[in-house]
């Protein structure tokens, strides 16, 4: 049997991102989206989801992602309810990305589920793997956070400003640093961290 390049993305298996015709046709139609995307007025709310939806394999109903916003295949995005994202974040879907619900994701974030060889020569010849990336519910990632390939988050998750996350998380924790790693869990107490009228 003879897989087309992006059914070997699919399977994890080792593609040809660069040369494949298919997948360059369906990457610059992401990008023209998201230039579409882009230059709407941050008023038209209706026209943005409309395009979002219009890019995304899945969405919840409501949410907000904000511009710029960035991304390789748009087909690959699954996100939740009430699903929120800063501005200038860059998700390379070569790879899955799902998020679940409740997420916040802080500006200038990546996720990135592209690996390229650590072989030069098979580097150049425009071979890649992509390795998906999954975060549960109730997450929120500070600015400037990476997540790399292959990597889950789990739910009641907090990633720290600046981190760059390499490993599996597991739920209800604090993470942060680089690479990331747990710092605490998170408890009771911090419902009480900050004041309320």
């Amino acid at each position: 049997m003879k897989w087309t390049e992006k059914e070997k993305a699919q399977k994890g298996l080792l593609y040809d991102n660069n040369n494949d015709e298919q997948l360059v046709r369906e990457r610059t139609f992401a990008k023209e989206m998201c230039y579409d995307y882009n230059q709407i007025r941050p008023s038209n709310l209706a026209e943005r989801e409309a395009l979002i939806r219009k890019l995304f394999a899945k969405t919840g109903e409501k949410f907000l992602i904000e511009q710029p916003f960035y991304c390789d295949q748009g087909y690959n995005i699954e996100i939740g309810e009430h699903f929120y994202c800063n501005h200038n974040t860059v998700m390379l879907d070569a790879g899955r990305i799902r998020f679940g619900d409740h997420v916040f994701i802080g500006p200038n974030c990546g996720f990135y589920t592209p690996e390229h060889p650590l072989d030069a020569e098979q580097r150049n010849q425009g071979l890649e793997i992509a390795l998906p990336i999954s975060v549960g519910n109730n997450v929120w990632i500070g600015g400037g956070v990476t997540v790399l390939p292959g990597v889950t988050i789990g739910d009641n998750v907090v990633i720290g400003a600046g981190s760059v996350v390499t490993k599996p998380i597991p739920a209800g924790v604090i993470a942060a640093g680089n690479p990331c790693r747990v710092i605490r869990e998170i408890t009771e107490e911090d419902q009480h961290k900050y004041p309320r009228i």
